[in-house]
């Protein structure tokens, strides 16, 4: 995470071949780009997710809970509910 100087919020994501194939990889970017989506901050910065090995097995629901937990690690948001709920 930097500050960025700009409106905006900038989020980018690395996924290594090690996650899976193109097919897991893109599906995990999806996801976490989803998650991500709806983010509003006061404090626009640039971030970089990095997808590790078991990112492509993990459920959606454990994707929300770990991209949650470092954006309230990060400091953008104060928020004990996850960023996006899951689809029931």
């Amino acid at each position: 995470m930097r500050p960025n100087g700009l409106e905006i919020s900038r989020f980018g994501f690395s996924v290594g071949k090690r996650v899976g194939t193109s097919v897991v990889r893109n599906k995990v970017k999806r996801r976490l780009r989803e998650l991500v989506r709806e983010v509003q901050s006061e404090d626009c910065c640039d971030l970089v997710f990095i997808a590790r090995k078991d990112a492509g097995a993990a459920a959606y629901d454990e994707l929300v809970a770990s991209v949650d937990a470092l954006l309230v690690r990060a400091g953008l948001v104060k928020r004990a509910e996850p960023v996006n709920q899951p689809c029931k």
